[in-house]
């Protein structure tokens, strides 16, 4: 429980659940913790604050570590197009990313362990790296016979599945059709603060 509240801290100073979690105590509380919270104005932040604030919600939504999400970054300022973009399509191809947002997993967390716990398939093979990047085309499943609990928690996750993703619940068969666009990747993220605050 103490694990979870952790989890939720950010959500808590924000006002909002970073993984829209109906289960986060900033659903019932929308305000940041201690004695002051619920009467405590938001302050506006400074650019700097911002840019950080951002990072952390980004790093957040899919539990990346600051080296995860800088390597990321350098990867993405490579080379022609915007580097917000391809930042973003770079985390959201993510095979934990793809499991998570293709409504395989409940939690990024879960899909997490889904994926090192070698429950999840790419191709017909297993993959055990949440970083593993898809391309188009490429398809994730799940052996119901070998992960009969994963496949029965998989098919009762209830979530808005992003069109980039054609999903088959009963086949527990994910395809990513194409790459997607920034706007429709489901993270409430200004992307381009980010950017800015690693090119400083």
């Amino acid at each position: 429980m103490k694990q979870a509240r952790a989890k939720h801290k950010l959500c808590r100073r924000l006002g909002y659940c970073v993984w829209n979690s109906p289960k986060c105590p900033s659903v019932k509380r929308p305000y940041p913790a201690g004695l002051q919270g619920k009467n405590a104005k938001r302050k506006k932040l400074s650019t700097f604050a911002e840019m950080m604030q951002e990072k952390q919600k980004l790093k957040a939504h899919y539990s990346l570590t600051e080296r995860q999400l800088r390597a990321t970054f350098l990867k993405a300022k490579r080379g022609e197009g915007r580097t917000n973009e391809k930042m973003m399509r770079m985390i959201e191809m993510r095979l934990d990313a793809v499991v998570y947002h293709s409504g395989i997993a409940p939690t990024i967390f879960a899909a997490k362990q889904y994926v090192s716990h070698r429950h999840i398939r790419v191709d017909g093979r297993v993959v055990d790296r949440g970083s593993y990047l898809l391309k188009p085309g490429q398809v994730i499943s799940i052996n119901a016979e070998k992960s009969p609990t994963v496949a029965e928690n998989a098919k009762a996750v209830n979530a808005t599945v992003p069109a980039y993703f054609d999903v088959d619940k009963e086949a527990l068969k994910v395809t990513l059709t194409r790459e997607p666009m920034l706007e429709e990747i489901p993270v409430q993220v200004n992307a381009m603060r980010v950017v800015e605050y690693y090119a400083r």
